[in-house]
C-alpha cells in the first residue's frame, strides 16, 4: 500500500526522516510530494494512495473522486477545516487529525504576540505587564489548556469559557469556569481565541461580543480567520481606541487595519502557530503512527468525521 505526503509547505527535513521510517518499517511504500505547482499534480499523486498525510493541503471532492483507493487522510494539525469531510464521509474515507502535537508551539506564540501588543509592539513607548492581569480562554481543548499554564507563569488570573469541557477539569487546571462566552469578554483583559472554524463559529466573534471587553483588552486570535466578523472587528477597533488585536491568521481586510490602527494590529504573514521543528516533527510522525494504526489494525481513535 501506498502513503503519500502532500504538503505545499512541506515538512522539515527530520520530520520526514521519521514518518519515512515508520511508513517502511510497516512495509508501506512512502511517497512525497513537496511544494507542488499545481491541484493537477496533487490529483494525479493521489490517483493510486491508499492514505494521505497533509499539513494546510486542500482534500475535496475533486481530490476524493481522484483518489480511487484512499482509504484514510490524516491532518498533521489540530484543525481540519481544510478536508471536506462530508465528500470524505461519502467515499468512504477515514479524517484523523493530529491533537495536540502542536498545541505548545501554538500557546507560546500567544504570549509571544501578547507580549508584543502590551509593549506598543516595541515601539520605545511604555508599556503594561501581564502580570496581575485577567485572560479568558475561549475554549479549552489542547491549546488552551497549553495556554492556561503559560498563563500561570506569568502570574495571570485564568478563566475559560467550553461548553464542551466540563467545569471539573478547569478547576483541576487551576481555571475558573464561565458558562457564556459574553461573560468571557466581558471580565477578561486578554481573550485568547481557540475555537474551530464551523458553521456555528464563522464570524461568531463580532462586534457586540469585541466591544464587551474592558478598557485596554486585548484580542489574540491563533485560531481560523473564519471565526472574526472582519467588519465588526475594524467598527470595534475604531469605536474603542483602547483596544488591541494580534492575529496568527493575517485577515482579508489586514491592510485597511493596518493603514487605520498601526501599532494597534499585528498579523503574521502566514499562519505560524505549528511553525516549530518541534512541532512539525511531533505533528508528521504522529501522522505517520494513525496512519499505519489503522491500514494494520483499523485504529480510528482520532477519525474527525464518524
Amino acid at each position: 500500500m501506498k502513503v503519500l505526503v502532500a504538503t505545499e509547505k512541506p515538512f522539515a527535513a527530520v520530520a520526514v526522516d521519521g514518518i519515512r521510517k515508520v511508513i517502511e518499517e510497516a512495509g508501506y511504500e512512502l511517497e512525497l510530494l513537496e511544494k507542488y505547482g499545481s491541484k493537477q499534480d496533487l490529483l494525479n499523486a493521489a490517483s493510486n494512495a491508499d492514505a494521505i498525510i497533509i499539513r494546510s493541503d486542500i482534500i475535496d471532492a475533486e481530490v476524493l473522486d481522484a483518489a480511487k483507493q484512499l482509504k484514510i487522510v490524516v491532518r498533521a494539525g489540530a484543525g481540519y477545516d481544510n478536508v471536506d469531510l462530508a465528500a470524505a464521509t461519502a467515499h468512504n474515507v477515514v479524517v484523523e487529525n493530529t491533537p495536540g502535537q502542536n498545541s505548545n508551539a501554538v500557546a507560546e506564540l500567544v504570549f509571544g504576540m501578547a507580549v508584543m501588543a502590551v509593549r506598543n509592539m516595541y515601539n520605545g513607548t511604555s508599556g503594561t505587564e501581564l502580570k496581575g492581569k485577567r485572560l479568558g480562554i475561549q475554549a479549552f481543548g489542547q491549546v488552551g489548556r497549553n495556554v492556561a499554564r503559560i498563563a500561570k507563569g506569568f502570574g495571570m488570573e485564568v478563566s475559560a469559557f467550553d461548553p464542551f469541557c466540563p467545569d471539573e477539569a478547569m478547576v483541576e487546571a487551576g481555571v475558573t469556569p464561565v458558562h457564556s462566552v459574553e461573560e468571557l469578554y466581558a471580565d477578561n483583559n486578554y481573550v485568547s481565541i481557540h475555537i474551530p472554524a464551523t458553521p456555528d463559529t464563522k464570524k461568531s466573534v463580532n462586534y457586540e461580543l469585541i466591544t464587551k471587553m474592558p478598557k485596554g483588552g486585548v484580542l489574540i486570535n491563533t485560531a481560523r480567520k473564519e471565526v472574526i466578523d472582519e467588519e465588526g472587528l475594524q467598527k470595534a477597533l475604531a469605536d474603542r481606541a483602547d483596544m488591541k488585536y494580534v492575529a496568527d491568521v493575517k485577515p482579508d481586510n489586514a491592510e485597511a487595519l493596518k493603514a487605520e490602527f498601526g501599532d494597534r494590529v499585528f498579523f503574521t504573514p502566514k499562519k505560524m502557530g505549528a511553525q516549530t521543528s518541534e512541532a512539525n516533527i511531533n505533528a508528521g510522525i504522529a501522522a505517520a503512527h494513525q496512519v499505519v494504526a489503522y491500514l494494520r489494525d483499523g485504529i480510528n481513535k482520532f477519525q474527525v468525521n464518524k
